[in-house]
């Protein structure tokens, strides 16, 4: 599970990153977040509709189907999408096959159970602290009646490496920047690259405990991705 993850990179850092170019159609304001939650507004990078050039787009955190009527009804179910049955669910077929993304970080929380009333939260990050992308799909939803239209997006899970495996039975699928435009490319619908989804390398990987106050979406602030001591 990935339930919330932390960007402290802005829109330039984001830009030079992922290769996005100097666009004039980025999103204007592009802050760092440090305690970002299902439900919010997000930057994505998915292949430009002409060029095929990666493109930076703003994205509600929590895919909606094309055939759901009502958001609440799906809660947070929709946040994470298990690798092992993208391929079985039509919730996430197409989007697998049709609609990939890549999904920005710095890094991500995840909590361990230290007693029955008690989780600590770790922040996991690549050792040399650069920005990475998190495997995504992607949909574009539309209210019924018109009145709202959003574009959405599920994070993809695997089993965790032996580094997350010390918190939690899962991780984020983690790419490598050589593979995100084999990811973007979706070419060949048929054959999608399910052998991306894999858990990162745990050598490339590193672990600390932070703040307890990241549990709080309302807390927002540089020192929640540091270690907490």
């Amino acid at each position: 599970m990935c339930n919330r993850y932390f960007r402290e990179s802005d829109k330039q850092r984001l830009v030079e990153a992922f290769y996005l170019g100097d666009r004039e159609d980025l999103p204007l304001e592009i802050a760092p977040s440090y305690n970002i939650a299902p439900t919010t507004m997000q930057p994505v990078i998915v292949p430009d509709r002409d060029t095929g050039e990666r493109s930076l787009r703003i994205m509600r955190w929590g895919l909606i189907p094309v055939w759901a009527k009502d958001p609440k009804a799906l809660g947070l179910s929709t946040m994470n999408a298990k690798a092992e049955t993208l391929m079985d669910k039509p919730m996430w077929k197409a989007p697998f096959k049709k609609r990939r993304c890549l999904v920005p970080a710095d890094g991500f929380y995840e909590w361990k159970k230290l007693d029955a009333k008690t989780k600590q939260p770790y922040a996991f990050r690549l050792k040399d602290g650069g920005p990475f992308a998190f495997a995504g799909v992607w949909e574009h939803w539309k209210a019924p009646d018109g009145a709202l239209e959003w574009d959405t997006y599920s994070i993809i899970t695997t089993e965790p490496n032996e580094l997350t495996a010390t918190v939690h039975n899962r991780m984020p699928v983690l790419l490598r920047s050589f593979d995100y435009d084999r990811w973007l490319d979706v070419s060949n619908v048929e054959h999608p690259p399910l052998d991306l989804l894999r858990p990162f390398d745990a050598n490339q990987m590193t672990a600390y405990p932070v703040d307890p106050r990241v549990g709080n979406v309302r807390n927002n602030e540089p020192g929640l991705c540091k270690m907490y001591e």
